[in-house]
């Protein structure tokens, strides 16, 4: 009897600690209010289900499995900004600065030995700038679609701060040779307002910015990103590598050699 019952508390253990470890979600850590319910016209969920509904959602941004959202579903955008504004994210943008670290360990190109056409691409908003302080002061995260007209303002006053550890990444490409250039789907009439926010908060020593004059408004981003990197190989670069927190950076042809990612589930650009 005493076996019986001990092999039952044994199993029951077992099995808790199975559904706890598949319940288990970073971000139910963070503390925090967050809504009890979440109503959908059919029911309600509990909060455990919204946290793994939404960080599912946010995933598969990040994943591109969910594409072309023109906003952040409106049971989520408090999961979002909890997410951009958190030390998580910081981890994992510092994450993926180690391994573009790690992989140009791995390139041919040193200053020594670089002939000067070794080239590293750069995205500006979210990627190099954060545009966070905008979300925050606006209080959307992505609920309601971005205003461009306000957006730029803010761009135009050149407050944003350095995405977190990316200062660290830009200098360590620069000094290893590597030609930086910098494209953004940015207005062209932004021009001095980015280069002075970017030289505030750090950056400096790159080849060449990019930004959209009247034509390349005509064209998707995507496309405009993808005629900058087909012009860049004509001129005889090496594009090594490719970092953008959309994937409209990586779109298209030529393909980088190797291309990062940065977190960023408040807007889609195509």
């Amino acid at each position: 009897m005493a076996r019986s019952l001990l092999l039952s508390l044994t199993l029951a253990c077992f099995f808790t600690a199975i559904v706890s470890a598949r319940d288990w979600n970073i971000l139910n850590q963070l503390k925090g209010g967050k809504p009890t319910t979440r109503q959908n016209g059919v029911g309600s969920l509990k909060v455990s289900n919204l946290n793994g509904y939404c960080e599912s959602w946010r995933v598969n941004v990040e994943l591109h499995n969910i594409r072309d959202f023109t906003v952040v579903p409106q049971e989520c955008v408090w999961f979002v900004q909890k997410y951009m504004t958190s030390s998580q994210y910081e981890d994992d943008v510092e994450r993926a600065v180690d391994e573009a670290i790690l992989y140009l360990g791995k390139t041919c190109c040193e200053k020594k030995k670089c002939d000067g056409m070794d080239a590293w691409i750069f995205d500006i908003d979210d990627t190099l700038l954060s545009t966070i302080p905008y979300h925050k002061s606006n209080g959307c995260f992505g609920g309601e679609q971005l205003n461009t007209t306000k957006f730029e303002e803010w761009q135009n006053l050149g407050k944003a701060p350095a995405v977190p550890s990316m200062v660290k990444l830009f200098h360590e490409i620069r000094e290893r040779g590597f030609k930086i250039f910098l494209v953004s789907s940015r207005k062209e009439y932004l021009r001095s307002a980015t280069v002075e926010n970017l030289i505030e908060v750090g950056y400096h020593g790159w080849s060449n910015l990019l930004l959209r004059g009247e034509e390349e408004e005509k064209k998707s981003v995507s496309q405009y990103k993808a005629d900058v990197r087909t012009w860049l190989t004509s001129l005889g670069y090496r594009v090594w590598g490719v970092m953008g927190s959309q994937w409209n950076s990586f779109a298209g042809c030529p393909v980088p050699k190797r291309t990062f990612k940065l977190p960023n589930s408040i807007y889609y650009i195509a």
